[in-house]
């Protein structure tokens, strides 16, 4: 490729010291050159007769962003065995974008996170993401499936992770979602 690719973050967490914020932008640096853009899901909730006014403003600009990454890291924090309702709005909000029949994410190369204060690190949450998007089809990468447990305590002052086996299998999935976006581009 010629160009950096352009990637996606996507926190489903809106808390200011996200990890899973925090896990994506770690995502990003193990991935090597690129141009970034983070997503806001501070969205309204997902109401029908709010989209026959037209999509609000920042539901345009998530949709937009969408189309506009070549790939898209998602980091999904765990709530209550699931994935928070956040990114589930999110993602229902995306869905109501077609051309032709085509949802932004059909055909886009997407990697999945967690970080968690449990100890699966959101194993269940990233699970029922996987759930989620299969009527957008993306190109979800199958693995390494990368999970931050005890996420409070896995990242440096700096914002990195300390622990050097789910920075190799970070680094592993990145590569992965490399190789994926050189694929779809041609």
């Amino acid at each position: 490729m010629t160009d950096a690719p352009r990637l996606l973050l996507i926190s489903g967490a809106l808390r200011k010291g996200s990890t899973n914020t925090m896990l994506c932008r770690e995502a990003a640096r193990v991935f090597g050159d690129c141009t970034t853009e983070e997503a806001d899901l501070n969205l309204p909730l997902f109401d029908a007769d709010l989209e026959a006014e037209g999509a609000p403003e920042p539901v345009a600009r998530l949709v937009a962003q969408v189309k506009a990454a070549d790939g898209v890291i998602i980091s999904t924090p765990e709530y209550n065995k699931n994935l928070p309702g956040v990114l589930k709005n999110a993602l229902d909000w995306i869905s109501r974008d077609k051309v032709d029949g085509k949802m932004p994410l059909a055909g886009k190369p997407v990697a999945i996170l967690s970080a968690a204060s449990g100890r699966a690190g959101g194993e269940r949450a990233q699970f029922s993401l996987r759930h989620c998007l299969t009527p957008f089809n993306p190109r979800v990468l199958q693995g390494p499936e990368v999970f931050v447990a005890a996420a409070a305590k896995a990242f440096d002052e700096d914002g990195k992770l300390s622990n050097e086996m789910t920075l190799d299998l970070l680094g592993k999935l990145m590569a992965a979602l490399k190789a994926e976006i050189e694929l779809v581009k041609g």
